[in-house]
C-alpha cells in the first residue's frame, strides 16, 4: 500500500468535500442528520439502489415517522411498508432495533459505534454511518463503496469478500479521515464509488481525486478491488400450489425463521424430497398427497400450464412449477393460511408476485 503524506491528505480531504459539496447527491435521507433517518436509508440501501429506496423510504418514514412509532407498529404492518425491497430481515432488524431503543435506551440514541452495534441489525457499516453523520464521530463506514474506491485509491489487494480484509481498510480509511467532517466524508465516498470510480464504466479521469488514484496513474483501474468469486446459487425446485376456492386464494404465512419469515405466499412442496419418478403426473399426486398430509386438504391438482417461475435470491435459485386447484372454501383456523382476494392487505414476497403475474392475477 501507498502511505501519504500529512500534506497529502489534507489535499486529498479537501478535494473530495469540495466536490461534495458541489456535486453530493440530494437525497431525502441527508435532508438532516436524524439517527433514525440514516438508520432506515443505511438498511434499505443494503443490497438495494439508491433509486430503488428513494419512494420506499419516503413512504416508509410517512407511515413510521419516529422510532417510537416503529418500535409501537404491527408487524405486519412493517412488512407490508417494505414489501419488494427484499431481503424481509432487513425490516424486522429495524423494528428491532426501534423496540431496542425505546426498551433499553428510552429512546435516546447511543453515540458511539461500538453502542451502537448493540442494536439488533446494525452491523459495523451502518454502525459508522450512523455514528458519523449522525453524531460527528469520527469513524469509516466501510460498505462495497469504500472498499472499491479505497482499494483503487492504494491500490490494495487484499480480497474483500474475506472478512479480515475489512481491518486493513479500516486502518488506510482512518488514516485520511476528517475530524471534523466525517459524515460528510462517508456519504462523500459513497457518491464517489456510484459514479466516478463506480465498478462498472468508471471515469477516473473526470474523478474530483483522479490526482491521487493510483491505479488509474498506473492504468489498472479495473484491477481492483480484488474479489474472489461467489459460488453459483444452489436450484431449489418447488411445486407452488395455487389453490382457489370462492372465498379467494390459499395463502400461507411462511415461517418465522428463515426466507422470507412471516411473509404470505402459496403453499410449496420442495420437489427434490418427493419420490424419484419420471413422469410427471406421478410427482404431481406425490405433491397432493404431502399436502393433505401436512393440512388435511385433499384437493386434485393439475399443471396450471404456464412458464415455469424463477427467483433468485443470494444463496439459491427457486424454480417454481405451479400446480392448479380448485377447492371449497373450507375454514383454515388450524393452519397459519388464509383465503386472499385482496393482495393489498397481506405482505407479499416479490416471488409471490411473479406467481401472481404468470397466473395472470391482478
Amino acid at each position: 500500500m501507498i502511505t501519504w503524506s500529512q500534506a497529502k491528505i489534507k489535499a486529498f480531504q479537501k478535494a473530495l468535500l469540495d466536490w461534495y459539496d458541489q456535486e453530493g447527491r440530494d437525497l431525502p435521507w441527508r435532508q438532516d442528520h436524524d439517527p433514525y433517518h440514516v438508520m432506515v436509508s443505511e438498511l434499505m440501501l443494503q443490497q438495494t439502489q439508491v433509486q430503488t429506496v428513494i419512494p420506499y423510504y419516503q413512504r416508509f418514514i410517512g407511515q413510521f415517522p419516529t422510532v417510537q412509532a416503529l418500535a409501537e407498529a404491527d408487524e405486519a404492518d412493517v412488512l407490508k411498508a417494505w414489501e419488494g425491497l427484499g431481503y424481509y430481515s432487513r425490516a424486522k432488524n429495524l423494528q428491532g432495533a426501534a423496540k431496542q431503543l425505546m426498551a433499553d435506551y428510552n429512546g435516546e440514541w447511543p453515540h458511539t459505534a461500538k453502542e451502537l452495534q448493540e442494536l439488533r441489525g446494525i452491523g459495523p457499516y451502518t454502525a459508522g454511518a450512523i455514528a458519523s453523520i449522525a453524531f460527528n464521530q469520527v469513524e469509516p463506514a466501510i460498505d462495497g463503496n469504500a472498499f472499491r474506491v479505497f482499494a483503487r485509491l492504494f491500490k490494495i489487494d487484499a480480497d474483500i469478500a474475506k472478512p479480515q480484509s475489512r481491518e486493513i481498510f479500516d486502518e488506510v480509511i482512518r488514516a485520511v479521515l476528517p475530524q471534523d467532517r466525517p459524515g460528510d466524508f462517508n456519504q462523500a465516498v459513497m457518491d464517489l464509488g456510484s459514479t466516478y470510480m463506480s465498478a462498472k464504466d468508471p471515469d477516473p479521469a473526470h474523478s474530483p481525486v483522479a490526482q491521487f488514484d493510483q491505479s488509474y496513474l498506473d492504468d489498472e483501474v479495473l484491477a481492483y478491488p480484488v474479489k474472489s468469486k461467489k459460488a453459483k446459487p444452489v436450484v431449489k425446485r418447488y411445486f407452488a400450489l395455487a389453490i382457489h376456492s370462492e372465498a379467494g386464494w390459499l395463502l400461507e404465512q411462511r415461517p418465522s425463521a428463515g426466507l422470507l419469515a412471516d411473509l404470505w405466499m402459496m403453499p410449496l412442496i420442495n420437489r427434490d424430497e418427493l419420490a424419484e419418478t419420471t413422469l410427471m403426473t406421478d410427482e404431481i399426486q406425490l405433491a397432493a398427497d404431502q399436502f393433505a398430509a401436512s393440512t388435511g386438504l385433499n384437493v386434485a391438482f393439475a399443471d396450471a400450464g404456464v412458464k415455469m417461475v424463477k427467483h433468485t435470491f443470494t444463496h439459491q435459485q427457486w424454480q417454481l412449477t405451479i400446480l392448479a386447484a380448485d377447492s371449497e372454501p373450507v375454514a383454515l383456523n388450524y393452519l397459519p393460511a388464509q383465503w386472499v382476494n385482496d393482495f393489498d392487505r397481506v405482505a407479499l414476497p416479490t416471488v409471490q408476485k411473479k406467481l401472481n403475474a404468470a397466473l395472470g392475477i391482478q
